[in-house]
């Protein structure tokens, strides 16, 4: 098994919302997204796709997707996608904010005894809150959260909730919050 360490980093967003992964090549695209929404900060709410290129990975919905025209992702792989340092691809979160994630293959590094994988080794800033209008809202958000008189500051204040700052970011939680999630802990000796 190789581990690979992956770039993560939200498109369109100044300064830039990243994250560095290390998990296993033989994760599947339906881990690899419970992996992203953990430590990017996202709550699941929404719908979620993988491209390459123009071809489609994720969960097929019959009322909307022709048959074929969406790959089921429990059955890829990373090493799937991503065979070499690189090597990309993109994951859309929320197809309303249309929140798009360059993914990128870094390197294949060496497996640290006794360490669990997946585990975050890098990252900067806070995700945006769900819901809050992609960029160009969440841009909007940040302007109103930095001028305490603007008249939308307390509703937005409110809304985003006393917790979010957008420069935060904690290496040490986020890797708590994916220990919690045994499902996608492994363990290599």
């Amino acid at each position: 098994m190789a581990i690979y360490r992956i770039h993560v980093s939200l498109l369109d967003i100044k300064p830039p919302i990243w994250r560095r992964i290390e998990l296993s090549s033989q994760t599947t695209l339906r881990q690899f997204h419970r992996i992203l929404q953990i430590v990017m900060g996202w709550e699941n709410y929404h719908l979620h796709e993988f491209l390459v290129g123009k071809q489609r990975y994720g969960v097929p919905d019959s009322t909307y997707d022709e048959p074929g025209e969406v790959i089921l992702e429990g059955k890829i792989h990373l090493f799937d996608l991503l065979p070499t340092p690189g090597a990309q691809i993109q994951y859309i979160y929320d197809f309303g904010d249309y929140w798009q994630h360059a993914v990128k293959l870094e390197e294949i590094v060496s497996i640290e005894p006794d360490a669990e994988y997946p585990r975050v080794v890098g990252g900067a800033r806070n995700c945006p809150p769900e819901d809050c209008g992609g960029t160009g809202g969440y841009a909007n958000l940040l302007d109103i959260l930095m001028d305490p008189k603007h008249e939308d500051y307390q509703h937005m204040r409110e809304w985003a909730g006393d917790k979010f700052l957008a420069e935060a970011f904690s290496l040490k939680d986020t890797n708590l919050r994916l220990r919690r999630s045994r499902s996608l802990a492994v363990k290599l000796k």
